[in-house]
């Protein structure tokens, strides 16, 4: 047996067999060494000059015998020497040394000794935290020297795995980023241990899903930034073997959502740095690819191992996987996908959206468009529960104030099939006055898809609704009459309908004054090119009268006698045929014939209702004037007759009769209180 002192060389006991039977099993003379170095009472390292063998004096041994044992022991003494200052710059926390400066060592790391010393002092548990990475770093410099020992630090590499599972990954991202057959041996082993497998596996999805990095800081200090196309590398590598490890398909839905997220950071940005390391992962790999294009590889490989041959395949023929890797058309890649999924495994697409529903509900993501089309897509298919419910209920009307369209779109979409839950629809009465703001939004698809969820509300209401919101809802619908779009015009109207036919009383007369307004763009797009817009006015229009109680109206309208009809609202209160001009004039520039030519027509009544009012008919005129070229020589030379009729009209002396009735309007205009005194019921006998 061996010990060191102050520059001399101590004698043992002379029974160097008893003490050989006193070493630890397995480990070499070498590692011993060190162990008797660092136990009580040993001199200092540093001081150590010369290790000299023991052996009991033998009699008539040759010259030349006794020169070869000087030469072996000289040999022996520079390897143990080395040996112990490389493990000592391990306990020294010498980071420098255990990169760059391992070149000094790379005759130690050909040896079994100092894998044996690693694994001694990892069994004895004489290191420290800080000394983990280099130790890591060790063993991967150690397999790279050796190609034939894999597994022969296996049981250490776990060991420090165990103790400190943060240091352990990072550090082996960081020494081996394009994953070399060394440090792939480290990796399957960690990967497929029940000791380390599960707490690796999270980490290296968190790495998963930072870009362009993950930041952390190891025991030993080094903050430097871990790629996180490194650990795309890691789980493709791990994809390609036989048996993959169980973690990784346990946690499939968090690494296909971060596979999804590399895909698209990887398209829509690439720092020069990342580009940099890219450039050496597939010099060694022999990749011809791109970033993105290889984590769309990486996510192949994850669904052929869960047996989804069929979504794959489904997503080439519609040029899915392209559609992917732009980054504009993204999330329709993304609602592909999910819908794809949701044909072969509904489970899967319910772990994946309960993962995706925590990620929204948590935190504010920069990539939130392509979890939100996942989520609208399957959930049609999913059987919510009421915690599930709430918190989908809560995204989407996050997103129904956004700015971007896609984000509206998408928040729509998803509360339209949530309707099919009559306990949601209870629900979404918080959500009406953001939806009857949508009504305003200038995308008539977003528009359509409100008014749509709006009708499934009101429908399934059971108590009244508010006088309040029908009569915001009613004014917001009444404009979308108008609308250059036939789908939204169909929708306004049935809403418009629905809201008028479940009105109690009191809504009854909150509304009345905006169904009054209904009644004019009713009355022109009766006469739009499109029959069902045309059909849908005309019942309108009854629907409109009876709830007025006008049964003159309703009776002209079932008679097809519109112009009458129009004639009767200019005349029973001439006050607002003004009013109704105006109202009339946009129609003048529809793109329709139609709406065009009643719109001139309708003029020429108006102004034979507004003799006396030189600006009213100076603005009929000037109107008119304008559509004397129109492109239509029908509307032209209607045009160019209204005006003749108008100027004759106006040129004629107004009967007194007319000229009495209107000076006693205004007066009773402008002073109400003669109401208290019967006049209002005696002009009401006049006009009969």
């Amino acid at each position: 047996m061996w010990r060191f002192s102050e520059g001399s060389l101590l004698q043992v006991p002379k029974n160097p067999v008893t003490d050989m039977e006193k070493r630890p099993p397995r480990v070499p003379k070498l590692a011993w060494v060190e162990e008797e170095e660092e136990g009580p009472g040993a001199a200092p390292a540093q001081e150590t000059e010369k290790v000299v063998p023991f052996h009991p004096p033998q009699e008539g041994a040759a010259l030349d015998h006794k020169q070869e044992q000087e030469s072996t022991r000289g040999r022996f003494r520079r390897a143990a020497q080395l040996i112990c200052k490389f493990i000592r710059s391990i306990r020294q926390e010498e980071t420098s040394a255990m990169g760059t400066g391992l070149r000094e060592y790379s005759e130690v790391l050909k040896h079994e000794s100092s894998a044996a010393l690693l694994d001694l002092h990892v069994e004895r548990g004489v290191f420290r935290p800080e000394q983990v990475p280099a130790m890591v770093r060790f063993i991967h410099q150690w397999l790279t020297a050796n190609d034939s020992a894999e597994h022969r630090l296996d049981k250490t590499l776990l060991h420090l795995t165990k103790a400190q599972p943060n240091d352990a990954v990072m550090t082996l991202l960081r020494v081996a980023p394009s994953c070399d057959r060394a440090a792939m041996a480290m990796w399957k082993t960690i990967m497929c241990s029940p000791r380390t497998a599960k707490v690796v596996q999270l980490i290296l999805l968190d790495v998963l899903g930072s870009w362009p990095e993950y930041s952390t800081c190891t025991s030993d200090g080094d903050k430097t930034g871990v790629f996180a196309l490194a650990a795309t590398v890691v789980m493709w590598k791990i994809l390609q073997e036989p048996c993959v490890p169980h973690n990784v398909k346990l946690h499939f839905p968090h690494l296909f959502v971060h596979l999804l997220f590399q895909v698209f950071f990887s398209t829509e940005q690439m720092p020069k740095k990342v580009l940099t390391f890219w450039k050496r992962c597939r010099e060694q790999h022999g990749l011809a690819t791109s970033p993105n294009r290889f984590a769309v590889w990486t996510l192949k490989s994850l669904l052929y191992q869960k047996q989804y041959k069929d979504v794959v395949m489904a997503m080439e023929r519609k040029c899915g996987w392209d559609t992917l890797l732009c980054a504009d058309t993204h999330h329709y890649a993304v609602g592909l996908l999910a819908r794809e999924m949701s044909c072969i495994s509904i489970r899967s697409c319910f772990r994946i959206f309960r993962y995706l529903l925590r990620l929204l509900s948590t935190q504010e993501l920069c990539w939130d468009l392509p979890p939100l089309a996942f989520l609208v897509e399957v959930l049609e298919h999913l059987d919510l529960s009421e915690r599930h419910a709430d918190r989908v209920l809560q995204i989407f009307s996050r997103h129904l104030q956004s700015e971007c369209r896609e984000r509206r779109h998408l928040a729509l979409k998803g509360l339209l099939k949530l309707t099919d839950n009559p306990s949601m629809t209870e629900k979404m009465w918080s959500l009406t006055e953001s939806l009857v703001e949508l009504l305003r939004d200038a995308d008539g698809e977003i528009v359509k898809i409100t008014l749509m969820v709006l009708s499934f509300i009101i429908l399934d209401k059971d108590t009244p609704i508010p006088s309040s919101f029908a009569l915001q809802l009613a004014q917001a619908v009444v404009l979308l009459f108008d609308l250059d779009n036939s789908q939204v015009q169909l929708l306004s109207m049935l809403l418009f309908r629905t809201l008028l036919t479940l009105s109690l009383e009191k809504e009854r007369k909150t509304l009345k004054s905006q169904v009054c307004h209904s009644l004019l763009p009713l009355f022109f797009h009766c006469h739009d090119e499109n029959q069902r817009v045309a059909e849908a006015s005309r019942e309108m229009l009854i629907c409109v009268a009876e709830f007025l109680n006008r049964r003159d109206l309703e009776k002209l309208v079932k008679k097809e006698k519109l112009w009458i009809f129009a004639n009767c609202l200019l005349a029973e209160d001439r006050s607002r045929a003004a009013e109704h001009l105006r109202r009339a004039l946009p129609y003048l520039q529809s793109p329709q014939e139609p709406l065009r030519e009643a719109a001139v027509r309708f003029m020429g009544m108006a102004g034979r209702s507004l003799r006396g009012q030189q600006g009213e008919l100076q603005l009929i005129c000037n109107a008119l004037e304008g559509m004397v070229n129109d492109i239509s020589v029908s509307v032209g030379s209607l045009a160019i007759q209204s005006l003749c009729i108008l100027k004759a009209v106006e040129q004629a002396p107004m009967p007194k009769f007319q000229r009495l009735r209107d000076q006693l309007r205004r007066a009773w205009k402008t002073r109400p209180r003669l109401s208290r005194l019967g006049w209002l019921g005696c002009w009401g006998s006049v006009e009969g």
